[in-house]
């Protein structure tokens, strides 16, 4: 089967690769553009490992095919930090050790970045309903949870 020649922008980048047209965008991220951030934990959409934005929207990179992204819009972990200053729920995963093995993490992340851009003042219910597609198994979900919402927080004072 031909590559297929996609264009797209990733992380505000404007890159190009060729693809396979069954390939998912996870591996397209991964194995084409080396951004490794995402992980495969399923393969099915269940565990949010893979988690990406695509044109604003959060979706399981397993689930995408990576010429679907032509002309889009992605948004990788990779993305998250602005050069060496990480971003306000990087610092406070950090301080509320709401990480441990770090399969789960960037998607995590990039599931409640997406949260806060949308909502900048969630309850607690809102930040679990939103992040109940992304499964840990080392640290539970308080911690994420107190990080997530501490960031909240932390950003409207900023404002």
């Amino acid at each position: 089967m031909s590559r297929v020649h996609v264009t797209t922008t990733v992380n505000g980048d404007e890159t190009e690769f060729l693809c396979d047209p069954r390939e998912t965008l996870l591996d397209c991220l991964r194995d084409r553009l080396n951004l490794t951030g995402a992980k495969e934990g399923c393969g099915t959409g269940d565990c949010g490992a893979c988690s990406v934005t695509l044109d604003g929207r959060l979706v399981c990179s397993c689930l995408v095919l990576g010429v679907e992204a032509e002309g889009r819009e992605i948004g990788t972990i990779e993305g998250v930090a602005q050069g060496d200053e990480l971003h306000p729920l990087q610092r406070k995963f950090i301080e509320h050790a709401a990480l441990q093995c770090g399969i789960c993490t960037p998607g995590i992340l990039v599931a409640a970045k997406a949260l806060l851009e949308k909502s900048p003042d969630p309850t607690e219910e809102e930040v679990r309903y939103w992040l109940a597609g992304n499964l840990c198994r080392c640290t539970g979900y308080d911690k994420i949870i107190r990080a997530v919402m501490d960031t909240a927080a932390e950003m409207r004072e900023a404002v």
